[in-house]
């Protein structure tokens, strides 16, 4: 997963540029090219957005802004690559996505289901499987 962090201006609702969105319009078109990209949107500012707390089984909600702007997410991508050597790389290759800023992007992997050992139990993974390609069929409708 490829974090894009916000910033001031997108946590103010303030749109990218035409030719940001240009620029990053490439980008993707360069990432699916490849066959990198699986996934990518961007996320509007903390003020439309909630957290909800969890503390034993209490919930507490709170809704947005949320004041630490470094913390927060503009945006991201779901890259299928083979390292994060790889990743990195195409990091590298994208626009500044706050342009006249500083700014910054995270890469994490996403966890595969291998990952989870013996307490990922066959009826588990089955689940998992089943889940997915139901989430996919709701996605292409």
């Amino acid at each position: 997963m490829v974090i894009i962090k916000a910033s001031k201006d997108s946590e103010a609702g303030v749109m990218p540029s035409e030719k940001l969105l240009t620029e990053m319009g490439k980008f993707n078109e360069e990432l699916v090219d490849a066959g990198i990209m699986l996934a990518g949107e961007g996320l509007q500012a903390s003020s439309k957005g909630a957290r909800v707390k969890f503390s034993g089984e209490k919930r507490t909600v709170v809704d947005g802004p949320f004041t630490e702007t470094e913390e927060l997410i503009a945006g991201y991508w779901i890259w299928k690559c083979d390292s994060l050597a790889e990743a990195i790389k195409w990091v590298k290759k994208c626009p500044n996505p706050h342009p006249d800023q500083e700014s910054e992007i995270e890469i994490r992997q996403v966890y595969e289901a291998e990952d989870f050992g013996a307490e990922f139990t066959p009826e588990l993974r089955e689940q998992e499987e089943r889940l997915r390609a139901e989430a996919e069929k709701l996605s292409k409708t």
